[in-house]
């Protein structure tokens, strides 16, 4: 279970969330959803250590990772997939995973769980990042983040600018480790996409939590996502 109680962060002086609290359970899907500059990214990061914490804490079942640095929050089983992906363009995609594996120590039985997910990368195996289409990119950052066998998996936009056959390619991975128990924290502007896979939908509005929905109710009314983020 990955959990967030009451965290304050921001950039310098620069408070972005405020007393932000989240629960994402082993095995569910939540979608964080909010209007552009809400904190939805911050929240990301601040998972990450990315931004140091101006108080409040994060959870990993019952380690305190916010209490980690940067670098060992991976470690603890965190895996992060950011949004514009941040490959190392000119490694292969070999080396990518490779420093994914490393994280945790995976061992090649992780490595070929991964690759039968993304079959596409098993034939661009020896292809340098940076060769590879919008689409198969997407596929090496979220298979490079599995290959920390992850307890919690934060995805930031990871449909954006992909073709339909790569974003529905996403979606299953994205089930599939639902199906494990991965806790899985997503966020996505494409809001038809994520209705059709999160379990809830938590709303963010100026760095505040707001209401948390199933995703079947706001399915059947589209209107409560219009009420929050005008879309």
């Amino acid at each position: 279970m990955l959990e967030l109680r009451g965290v304050n962060a921001g950039y310098g002086r620069a408070q972005i969330l405020r007393d932000l609290s989240l629960t994402v359970r082993r095995g569910e899907i939540l979608c964080l959803l909010g209007r552009n500059g809400a904190g939805k990214t911050t929240t990301m990061q601040a998972i990450m250590g990315l931004l140091p914490l101006m108080s409040g804490s994060v959870h990993l079942d019952d380690q305190e990772v916010s209490a980690l640095s940067s670098h060992e929050i991976p470690r603890a089983g965190i895996g992060y997939i950011p949004q514009g992906r941040r490959l190392f363009a000119g490694l292969t995609v070999a080396q990518n995973l490779e420093i994914g594996l490393r994280a945790r120590n995976s061992g090649p039985e992780v490595l070929d769980d991964v690759l039968s997910l993304f079959p596409r990368l098993r034939e661009r195996y020896r292809q340098r990042a940076q060769t590879l289409s919008g689409g198969e990119q997407q596929m090496l950052a979220t298979a490079r983040a599995l290959c920390l066998q992850p307890k919690a998996l934060l995805l930031d936009e990871p449909t954006e600018g992909l073709q339909p056959s790569m974003i529905e390619a996403i979606r299953q991975v994205i089930v599939k480790m639902r199906e494990t128990g991965v806790a899985i924290l997503l966020v996505e502007q494409r809001v038809d996409a994520v209705l059709s896979v999160a379990d809830h939908v938590a709303f963010i509005e100026n760095g505040r939590k707001g209401a948390v929905f199933p995703a079947a109710e706001l399915q059947a009314d589209h209107s409560i996502v219009e009420r929050y983020v005008g879309v």
